[in-house]
C-alpha cells in the first residue's frame, strides 16, 4: 500500500522540494499551505492533494487532516515544516509580532501534531518529522524570538518521542543549516527601531554579515533528501542534520564552551 505524507508550508522552499521528492518516490502527498489557489507546481492528482492549512487556524488544520484521510485512507508521516524567522531587536518587536512568531513556529506545530496523534495512535504507527534548525542548537545575535522557537521545537520533539513510542510512533528532528530558500526574504521578519541608538551598531553589523552565512547555502533538495531518509530508514534516530555547514557548526558548538563559542560569533560579525 502506498504511504502518505502530510506537509505543512508546502508552497515554497523545503516544503515544496519535499512534496516533489516524495511524489517522485511513489508516495501520496498532502501538500498544505495558506493559499493553495496560488499553487502552480503541484496539481491535484491521484497522488497529490493540495489543500489549505494555516497553522494558526484550527478549523483549517482539522479540515486538511480529514480531507487527507478521506482521499488516501491513512496518513503515515507528518512533516511540520511551516515557519519563518523573526530577527531583530527584542525591544522593537510589538507583542503581536512576538505572539505571531511563537504561534506559527511552536503552537502551530503542536496543534497540527495534536490533530494527527489520534489517527497515528489508532494505526499504532506514524512518524512526526519536525523541522528545527542549527538555530535550535546555537544562536546568532538578534535571533531572540526565532531561536527561542527552534529551541522549543527541539525540547518538544525529544520529550514527545517518549510518548508516541507507547503506540509505535516516532518523532524525528531535522536540523538544516543555511538553505537557499526565501528565508532571507519572505520568510524573514526583521525588526529594528533606529531611535534606540545603543542597538544600531549591532543591527547594522548583523544585517551586513548575514549574506556571508547564506553564500554557500545548500539547495532545499538537500533537506528534502534528509527528510526522506528520516521517514524511511526505520531507525530510532532522533536528530538529523542537513547540509555540510550544519554538521560543522553543530559539531563545533558541542566541542567548545559557551564563552569560546560566543567570542567566535562576535568575531565573525565584528561586534
Amino acid at each position: 500500500m502506498k504511504k502518505t505524507i502530510l506537509i505543512t508550508g508546502a508552497s515554497s522552499g523545503i516544503g515544496a522540494a519535499t512534496a516533489q521528492l516524495f511524489l517522485s518516490k511513489g508516495w501520496n502527498v498532502i501538500a498544505t499551505m495558506r493559499s493553495p489557489e496560488k499553487e502552480t507546481a503541484l496539481v491535484n492528482s491521484d497522488e497529490a492533494l493540495v489543500t489549505r492549512l494555516d497553522v494558526q487556524d484550527l478549523a483549517s488544520i482539522e479540515n486538511a487532516v480529514n480531507q487527507g484521510i478521506e482521499k488516501f485512507g491513512r496518513i503515515d508521516v507528518l512533516l511540520n515544516n511551516a515557519g519563518y524567522g523573526a530577527y531583530g531587536i527584542l525591544e522593537s518587536f510589538s507583542r503581536e509580532q512576538i505572539i505571531r512568531q511563537f504561534n506559527t513556529n511552536v503552537i502551530g506545530l503542536l496543534d497540527v501534531t495534536k490533530a494527527l496523534l489520534p489517527h497515528f495512535r489508532a494505526n499504532k504507527s506514524g512518524i512526526i518529522i519536525n523541522i528545527s534548525s542549527i538555530g535550535g542548537k546555537m544562536t546568532f545575535p538578534l535571533g531572540t524570538l526565532y531561536h527561542g522557537t527552534k529551541f522549543a521545537v527541539e525540547g518538544i520533539s525529544e520529550s514527545l518521542s517518549y510518548e508516541v513510542e507507547q503506540f509505535g510512533g516516532k518523532v524525528k528532528i531535522v536540523e538544516p543549516g543555511a538553505i537557499a530558500t526565501d528565508f532571507s526574504g519572505r520568510s524573514l521578519d526583521f525588526s529594528n527601531d533606529e531611535s534606540m541608538a545603543e542597538y544600531q551598531s549591532i543591527a547594522q553589523k548583523i544585517l551586513a554579515g548575514m549574506p556571508e552565512f547564506f553564500k554557500n547555502a545548500s539547495p532545499a533538495s538537500v533537506v528534502a533528501d534528509v527528510i526522506f531518509e528520516a521517514a524511511t530508514d526505520g531507525k530510532n534516530q532522533l536528530r538529523y542534520t542537513a547540509g555540510e555547514d550544519a554538521k560543522a557548526i553543530i559539531a563545533q558548538r558541542g566541542e567548545v564552551d559557551d564563552a569560546t563559542f560566543i567570542a567566535g560569533m562576535k568575531t565573525q560579525f565584528g561586534i
